[in-house]
């Protein structure tokens, strides 16, 4: 099931066409919905707000002004630490540092 920080790509007529962060899942007023808010990860990102079924959150193709849908869940590969044999973190770890190396980035004096 999809939840509140996933990253998702959403797909507009089959295709990929963006990703989103899902921001917040509520119950609608109307029974069986949810208000599901996206961040667009777009430039300029910017956040909506669509009413889906669950189902629809969490897969399921659906319509929107007669086009068709789809969330996808974006799994995050995960990376074996430098010089570990460990493989993969265990479960309930998701999203914890795994040891990758940090490079800064520098800017390059304009005159040189």
């Amino acid at each position: 099931m999809s939840r509140e920080g996933d990253i998702v790509l959403v797909y507009h007529q089959d295709q990929p066409a963006l990703y989103a962060r899902i921001e917040a899942i509520e119950p609608d007023v109307k029974k069986d919905w949810c208000r599901l808010t996206l961040l667009l990860l777009t430039i300029p990102a910017r956040t909506v707000t669509w009413i889906l079924r669950e189902e629809y959150i969490n897969g399921a193709s659906f319509t929107m002004n007669d086009q068709p849908m789809r969330l996808e869940e974006v799994v995050r590969p995960e990376q074996p630490v430098e010089g570990s044999d460990a493989g993969s973190p265990p479960s309930g770890q998701r999203g914890k540092a795994t040891g990758a190396k940090i490079i800064p980035i520098t800017k390059k004096d304009a005159g040189h």
